[in-house]
């Protein structure tokens, strides 16, 4: 996997640490100011949502999410802009990626935001969906109990830090729901050649819920968990819990934006759905995404349009 400036996103073995300073080309102003033609793209954004408001008498949509992001005040954060500028209403089901995935093949929505880019793909091949876009992204890390048992802090990467949990059978916390967050730490056993189903014992738990549920059964359990940046910084449980391994290429977390195919789903509110996609992939959405922050750190960094190979 490629993604902007891999050359500066290096493994981390213990501690917290800025998101910036993981991507430390990122500690750049999250956006520059517009250009010229950025201006122009906005204003035609912002032409298109006006035509779609009008078009719907406004009206809501129903957006098909991963939990993280409504975990992290994603929504709370852009949502009320979108809806000031355009009187469109944005309801979210936060659920985990598969499922919001499954709800929207059944059309039961009218726009996705999820972080799992092959069942991304495969939504779009199979004809659910009509247009998927980057939109913005962090990393997943993997937190844990402060005395850090299975020694976390000195694995080199994160297969090795994979290694380490499994060999010494220390409590491990997995969603197990087919979350975005879930598909990634299925890859991450793969790469010792492990799948959930042949890790046995009494140390692999999964809970089959959100990521904040989750992350409290991990704090409450004493054990390790994966989950996104984003989420962690805005959890208010932590307790003793610390970050123990971070930066390793293959944490990367990308989001994605993806409208429904109009055949499949032709009752779906589409021009409205496109009007809040256009908006959050416009500068000013962008801006907004880049301004979220806990206690200093960015959340997410914007990167729609930009060169992201999977």
């Amino acid at each position: 996997m490629t993604f902007p400036v891999p050359r500066m996103f290096s493994a981390r073995r213990s501690g917290p640490a800025p998101l910036c300073l993981l991507m430390a080309a990122l500690c750049l102003p999250a956006l520059p100011a517009q250009s010229t033609s950025a201006q122009s793209t906005s204003a035609q954004s912002k032409a298109a949502q006006s035509k779609a408001a009008q078009s719907t008498g406004a009206g809501s949509i129903i957006v098909q999410s991963t939990t993280s992001t409504q975990n992290a005040g994603f929504y709370d954060h852009v949502v009320p802009h979108f809806t000031t500028e355009t009187g469109i209403e944005v309801r979210v089901v936060a659920v985990g990626t598969g499922q919001a995935l499954k709800n929207a093949r059944n059309c039961d929505g009218d726009i996705l935001i999820v972080h799992a880019r092959e069942a991304e793909d495969a939504f779009i091949t199979a004809g659910y969906g009509a247009a998927r876009h980057d939109l913005m992204y962090n990393d997943f890390i993997i937190v844990g109990p402060q005395d850090d048992p299975a020694g976390l802090r000195r694995a080199g990467d994160v297969r090795e830090a994979m290694r380490r949990i499994e060999r010494s059978q220390s409590r491990f916390a997995s969603r197990g729901d087919e979350s975005g967050t879930h598909k990634k730490e299925r890859a991450l056993w793969a790469t010792i050649d492990r799948t959930p189903e042949a890790l046995q014992g009494s140390w692999y738990l999964e809970t089959g819920s959100g990521m904040g549920a989750t992350l409290n059964f991990a704090v409450q359990s004493n054990s390790y968990a994966l989950t996104d940046r984003a989420t962690w910084l805005a959890f208010g449980n932590k307790y003793r819990h610390r970050i123990l391994f971070e930066g390793d290429p293959r944490l990367f977390n990308q989001y994605g934006i993806i409208t429904l195919d109009r055949t499949h789903c032709p009752r779906a509110r589409h021009d409205a759905a496109e009007a809040f996609a256009g908006w959050l992939l416009s500068p000013d959405g962008q801006q907004r995404i880049a301004s979220l922050t806990r206690k200093g750190e960015q959340l997410f960094i914007p990167n729609a349009g930009q060169q992201t190979v999977p």
